[in-house]
């Protein structure tokens, strides 16, 4: 008699399906003999056979496959960014006004105001430079420094991509398409097997509606 599967046995989510699946291909394949075996029994089986084989070695090494390539595009960027974009040193000339996308001062806060400020700055090229920025600085006052990141021309650019992050973003878009392809692969499955399955339902009410109007009377002599 079969041991139940237990849950901490099986785990959760995909692990669970695949150990279900192989217990099921291989019951299948102990009675492969057994006359009451169906052929889309055996096709059954045979498919979450290589269900199962595609989402523990395909869909990982998709996933390596796709996360080596995010990395090495990710890190170009990383080295892009930082070639074109540049850490200045700006000076604050003033307070800026409230945003005039937020007419009303009450809904904006006092931290914003307080670091959104025009300041002066000296571009990468040597041209002088003012506008509206945010300042990192919680009380800005007139001639207080605080840095920011323009491009070669002095515009006002955001902070490059750095490599930590793009490495986490890498490894995000690998784990992704893993999860992916075991999806696609589970999705074709069932798909398959639900195709199965209605034929065989057909078929069973082709043989029905045959069979229907001499049930039970067969050896009756009626």
């Amino acid at each position: 008699m079969r041991r139940p599967f237990t849950d901490a046995e099986g785990g959760v989510g995909t692990t669970v399906r695949a150990i279900s699946g192989l217990r099921a291909f291989g019951g299948l394949w102990r009675w492969r003999h057994n006359p009451l075996r169906r052929t889309t029994d055996l096709v059954e089986a045979w498919l979450a056979f290589a269900a199962l084989s595609l989402i523990l070695l395909a869909a990982p090494l998709i996933g390596v496959l796709v996360g080596i390539a995010a990395q090495g595009a990710l890190q170009q960027s990383v080295r892009d960014q930082h070639k074109t974009r540049h850490l200045v040193t700006a000076t604050v000339v003033k307070k800026a006004d409230a945003s005039p996308l937020d007419p009303d001062p009450e809904t904006a806060t006092t931290r914003d105001r307080q670091r959104r400020v025009v300041a002066d700055w000296t571009g990468p090229d040597g041209s002088d430079r003012q506008g509206t920025v945010m300042a990192n600085l919680k009380e800005p006052k007139p001639g207080d420094h605080f840095t920011l990141w323009t491009d070669a021309q002095g515009r006002i650019t955001g902070r490059p991509l750095d490599t930590a992050t793009a490495t986490t973003h890498a490894v995000l878009a690998g784990f992704g398409a893993t999860v992916l392809a075991a999806g696609l692969v589970e999705g074709g499955r069932r798909l398959i097997v639900w195709r199965m399955v209605r034929r065989r339902y057909t078929r069973w009410d082709q043989a029905w509606d045959k069979a229907g109007p001499d049930w039970g009377r067969t050896g009756t002599g009626s």
